[in-house]
């Protein structure tokens, strides 16, 4: 085993989970202080124990208390509606994957380990600078070149689709009802923000029934 995974509990993360268990040292959960962080450590201690994965959450509260995002200000403050640009702007976390990034690399690093995976994929690109490509090209380039081991980063959704993760994970035999998605963090997803949205188009896109309890 090679690799440090950052993993949220969400579905895109849990299908990396799954599809790399083989390579996975280490899962890592950074706690932010998102609307949803409950749940969704909730879903990743689930499935890392069912996969016997070491599984740590790491406390990044500093950036719920300075960051500017609607992610950390409450479920009444994420806006409804298609998941696109103009609506989700507000839930971008200023270089929350560079910062996430930058401890699983020195946590790799200090284990011994080759990889730090990370589950950003295409639809992202629109809306959060630090999942793009040229994002992850740069941050591959600066964590090999800053450490003794080249610790590489991996991220082989970074150009597909939420539907094409969901049929990988449905191969896979993941249970997608125990993940969350939902920016509010309700007991159930509110079918109603950008995320429970794209999380629906994304079932559909894969010709899946969605699991996922919905208030709408």
């Amino acid at each position: 085993m090679d690799s440090v995974i950052i993993y949220s509990g969400g579905l895109d993360s849990t299908t990396l989970l799954y599809e790399e268990r083989e390579r996975i040292a280490l899962a890592v959960t950074f706690d932010y202080g998102s609307n949803h962080a409950a749940r969704e450590i909730a879903c990743a201690r689930w499935h890392c124990q069912h996969l016997g994965i070491e599984h740590l959450v790491i406390d990044l509260a500093f950036i719920g208390k300075y960051f500017a995002s609607s992610l950390t200000a409450g479920a009444d403050a994420i806006p409804e509606g298609n998941y696109d640009d103009e609506n989700m702007r507000s839930t971008v976390v200023p270089f929350r994957n560079g910062i996430m990034l930058s401890v699983a690399c020195g946590l790799a690093e200090s284990r011994g380990l080759k990889r730090v995976l990370i589950a950003n994929h295409g639809g992202d690109h629109a809306i959060y600078p630090d999942c793009r490509p040229q994002f992850i090209k740069a941050m591959d380039e600066a964590m090999t070149a800053g450490t003794y081991e080249g610790v590489q980063l991996v991220a082989p959704y970074t150009n597909i689709t939420k539907g094409d993760i969901v049929k990988k994970g449905i191969a896979l035999g993941i249970d997608y009802g125990k993940t969350y998605s939902c920016y509010r963090g309700k007991e159930r997803h509110c079918g109603r923000c950008g995320t429970c949205q794209e999380r629906k188009e994304a079932f559909a896109e894969a010709g899946i029934i969605d699991p996922t309890n919905y208030e709408d």
